[in-house]
């Protein structure tokens, strides 16, 4: 059973949105069942910040012992910052993937969009299948 904290937002490509912060940014990472699919993370490739992507596109890569995965935008929206402790220790999108392991802060062009993502129990569903 993954670890699916419920006041997150998800989506079907296994990034979740924590609720925005009063200056209306979003931190975004991956599940904790992305990072047990993965395996041991040993690169990250996260955008610069200032960087605006389109809901669904590609922002990163990250890299496992296993694959090279995309790392896909949950909302359409510009960088405003990275996690940069991930280019020191990778191996925290492992560790905590909701905490330290964070991988970019954004502001979303429309917050409602967040609305529009996967619920916990919806993500729960959706790995189920």
């Amino acid at each position: 059973m993954s670890n699916i904290p419920a006041g997150l937002k998800y989506t079907a490509e296994h990034e979740w949105v924590a609720s925005p912060t009063a200056e209306g940014t979003v931190r975004v990472g991956i599940t904790d069942h992305a990072q047990d699919a993965l395996g041991d993370v040993v690169y990250v490739d996260l955008p610069e910040a200032g960087e605006t992507f389109d809901a669904e596109a590609t922002f990163g890569e990250i890299e496992s012992t296993k694959s090279v995965s995309d790392l896909f935008c949950p909302v359409t929206g510009e960088v405003i910052a990275i996690n940069d402790a991930l280019e020191s220790d990778p191996a925290l999108v492992n560790s905590d993937p909701y905490g330290e392991g964070w991988l970019i802060e954004l502001r979303p062009a429309n917050a409602a969009d967040i609305d529009s993502l996967l619920s916990a129990s919806d993500y729960e569903g959706e790995i189920a299948e």
